[in-house]
């Protein structure tokens, strides 16, 4: 018997095997890479599926076409689990979490939660920050500059889009390679904060309690200097106003829906990143003015401790999902994949793209990962949807929750950050943030996604026999006119409400 690759146990015939957790780990990296030379997708649902009867026919013995090599050939028992699955219907299924991983590159970094550094280990922390800071605002290597790449001056964060993930990672990477550059800081690397937590302690002290910025970020922003911002001094709102608005925005709830999703999805439609992005959003809402305001949330300390987070929370969907190197990751991917290939990879001011993020050699010291249930049970990632194929059975239980979606809001009109709250009987029930600057209109990026929806999920018995309403609010509008947003103004936004199903 051959073996699954990145899977050691033999292979065996699967009655009712789905794509997620059997098909796609057929398809070696040279394997992907040698057909799509031929312009045949087998990295994606979507192109096995296309492709199913060519490649049954193609790899099937007494006389296998593909893959050309002995080792990679496939299995009596592989090929009629393929078969079992034609006929089937070619379910997409769900991924497995717990499982192998499919390697990836050895770890070079280890980051840790800031509260279990040594006290040695948060002195180097703190020594690496105060050079950063202490360096001319003008030169390249200042603090002033590499957080200036986020909002003002420069701008070059990329939100609400495929590349938001991977441009925050390398964007880590940059500033931690910046803090190893501090004399005798050769070894710190970026702790994390997990706000499941109160904000810690150690994050409320100088250095990196607050950041007094030492020249003006909008004088030489484009498309026209922007004022405002200077003099400037970050500011957080109080711990306990941070862990309410964390609960009211949803944000552990949306990191808890993010983990157990079975694709990466698209944005502004399902998967792990929509309801990463909505965490990530709620979060920068929640801890304070700074943070909430895209021009200048960079130059708060704690935006480098939040994202590492984020990025830890990636991993960890990565290893759950068995995503970890670039063909397992472009298996949770539908049709949109180009984003992975020149140019429209680019990450800039970065040289590395976006394909080179998704194997990372960071490593972190806990990952949020369940370990497999006793037995051949193992914990199943979820595929939730409000449409399946006809053709697929489907089922959905009185335990799943109702998706509720703020559908079609033109971000673009509203100026700033702001939440929508959903109402039941005037009630409000759940809230959600959305992080963008101040004059959308002139980001090219807001631009690129002007339209947006905002998703609540929510048990259904929260929701049966009460009059829904929806209310957005844009805090710091000016107290004459209030923080309630018009909604004929914001596009006339509708409300979709779902039933959720998935493959019975």
């Amino acid at each position: 018997m051959t073996t699954t690759p990145g899977n050691p146990t033999p292979d065996q015939v699967v009655a009712a095997p789905t794509y997620l957790a059997d098909i796609r780990f057929y398809f070696r990296p040279e394997d992907v890479s040698h057909m799509a030379a031929k312009g045949i997708e087998l990295g994606t649902y979507d192109g096995v599926k296309k492709n199913a009867l060519a490649i049954l026919a193609q790899t099937s013995s007494p006389n296998p076409q593909m893959p050309p090599d002995q080792a990679g050939q496939w299995s009596a028992e592989r090929s009629q689990t393929f078969k079992n699955w034609i006929v089937n219907g070619m379910p997409l299924g769900t991924a497995t979490g717990g499982g192998p991983t499919g390697g990836g590159p050895a770890p070079t970094r280890l980051r840790k939660d800031v509260t279990t550094l040594t006290d040695a280990e948060f002195t180097l922390l703190k020594t690496a920050f105060s050079g950063l800071m202490a360096r001319d605002p003008s030169a390249a290597d200042s603090y002033f500059v590499l957080a200036g790449q986020h909002g003002l001056p420069q701008s070059w964060c990329l939100h609400h889009e495929d590349r938001f993930n991977p441009w925050h990672r390398q964007y880590l990477i940059e500033f931690e390679d910046a803090l190893r550059s501090v004399p005798g800081c050769e070894t710190v690397t970026l702790p994390y904060w997990d706000i499941t937590t109160a904000l810690p302690d150690r994050l409320q002290h100088p250095p990196l309690d607050q950041y007094v910025l030492p020249a003006d970020p909008g004088a030489t922003a484009t498309p026209q200097p922007v004022t405002g911002y200077f003099p400037y001094t970050t500011q957080r709102f109080s711990v306990a106003t941070i862990t309410q608005n964390v609960k009211d925005f949803g944000v552990l709830d949306d990191i808890a829906t993010s983990l157990t999703q079975s694709l990466w999805g698209a944005y502004n439609v399902n998967g792990y990143q929509d309801f990463s992005i909505q965490a990530h959003d709620g979060g920068h809402g929640s801890i304070g003015p700074t943070m909430a305001d895209q021009n200048v949330a960079s130059f708060d300390p704690v935006f480098w401790f939040f994202h590492c987070n984020i990025d830890r929370l990636w991993l960890s969907w990565q290893t759950r999902a068995q995503a970890t190197t670039l063909t397992g990751f472009r298996s949770t991917l539908g049709t949109d994949t180009g984003w992975l290939t020149a140019p429209f990879n680019a990450l800039p001011p970065f040289t590395t793209t976006a394909d080179q993020t998704i194997e990372t050699t960071v490593a972190y010291d806990r990952l949020d990962v369940p370990a497999p249930a006793p037995g051949p049970a193992e914990t199943v990632m979820e595929n939730l949807t409000g449409s399946t194929d006809a053709a697929s059975p489907f089922a959905f239980r009185s335990a799943d929750p109702v998706s509720v979606r703020v559908k079609g809001i033109d971000r673009l009109n509203i100026p700033g950050s702001f939440f929508v709250t959903l109402l039941a009987d005037g009630e409000p029930v759940a809230k959600r943030y959305f992080f963008q600057p101040k004059t959308p209109r002139k980001c090219p990026t807001c631009v690129k996604h002007g339209i947006i929806n905002l998703d609540f999920r929510m048990p259904q018995e929260q929701l049966q026999d009460r009059r829904l309403s929806v209310r957005i609010d844009v805090p710091g509008h000016p107290e004459e006119i209030g923080t309630a947003f018009p909604l004929a103004q914001a596009g006339n936004p509708t409300v979709n409400a779902r039933l959720l199903v998935q493959d019975a």
